[in-house]
């Protein structure tokens, strides 16, 4: 596939949503609602569990399948109060030095007037902020669609994974191509200068690993099968990065975007 296509496959409807991923790879699971500030945003669903003998707090940015299912979730576009329940989990994490995994979908968070009134850019600085010095293990994957800085507020962590077919950009190709030619005809042009596939941002440093993908057509057995390797690579890497010491890991961390671009 070429960048282009790329996007339209990490936006198909019958795609793996964050929810899918948590319930079939996180065992025991229990959501938390409610940033304590404003509400409960239903775009970012977190809350504990256990991936193999680890226990985990477990955050997603969830699009949903259906029709009613993203309505309620809102096309997986985050208001404040999602990034700032996703920051009140990753503090109770460090409080207790439990490791952090993200699953980023979003086109971007929602950019409505109310969300701008209640402080969506400082929300989204904010994750960024903490999460830089957060001193428990962050594990973040692209498992569609990652979108502007709604989608970089849950992936500033200390590995970056990303699904073959999802992407990550600073933009939408569409909305680059409106930037730069005055229309959307040109995004399969955008796509490409974007460097916004897996494959792109890999030979550029920029993220840690390639998961391969399911196949949309696969059974339930083999649906199953994926979820218990991929929850066994998940765990795998936890083990790695929880037996860092806290200063070193911090360090890496630091090091890690500091050489972003380099």
């Amino acid at each position: 596939m070429n960048e282009y296509e790329v996007v339209l496959a990490a936006r198909k409807s019958d795609r793996l949503c964050a929810g899918r991923y948590i319930e079939d790879i996180v065992d025991d699971f229990m959501e938390f609602h409610g940033d304590r500030r404003f509400g409960d945003d239903a775009a970012v669903i977190g809350g504990i569990g256990m991936i193999g003998d680890m226990p985990v707090t477990v955050i997603g940015i969830e699009k949903g399948r259906t029709t009613g299912d993203r309505i309620r979730h809102n096309f997986g576009s985050a208001h404040p109060e999602g990034y700032r329940k996703a920051l009140r989990l990753m503090k109770q994490a460090e409080k207790f030095h439990r490791p952090v995994v993200c699953f980023v979908d979003t086109a971007g968070a929602f950019c409505g007037v109310d969300a701008e009134e209640r402080g969506q850019g400082a929300a989204i600085a904010e994750n960024l902020y903490e999460m830089s010095t957060l001193r428990t293990p962050i594990l973040s994957i692209v498992i569609g669609e990652g979108g502007s800085g709604g989608a970089l507020a849950l992936s500033h962590g200390d590995r970056i994974w990303m699904m073959e077919n999802s992407y990550f950009s600073v933009v939408s190709p569409e909305s680059c191509a409106n930037i730069l030619w005055k229309t959307t005809d040109k995004a399969d042009l955008a796509a490409q200068a974007l460097k916004l596939t897996a494959t792109d941002l890999k030979e550029l440093n920029l993220i840690d690993k390639i998961c391969s993908e399911i196949p949309m057509d696969a059974n339930k057995g083999t649906e199953r099968d994926y979820m218990n390797n991929l929850a066994r690579e998940i765990e795998n890497e936890l083990v790695i990065l929880m037996a860092k010491p806290t200063d070193k890991l911090l360090n890496d961390r630091y090091e890690k975007f500091r050489k972003v671009g380099y």
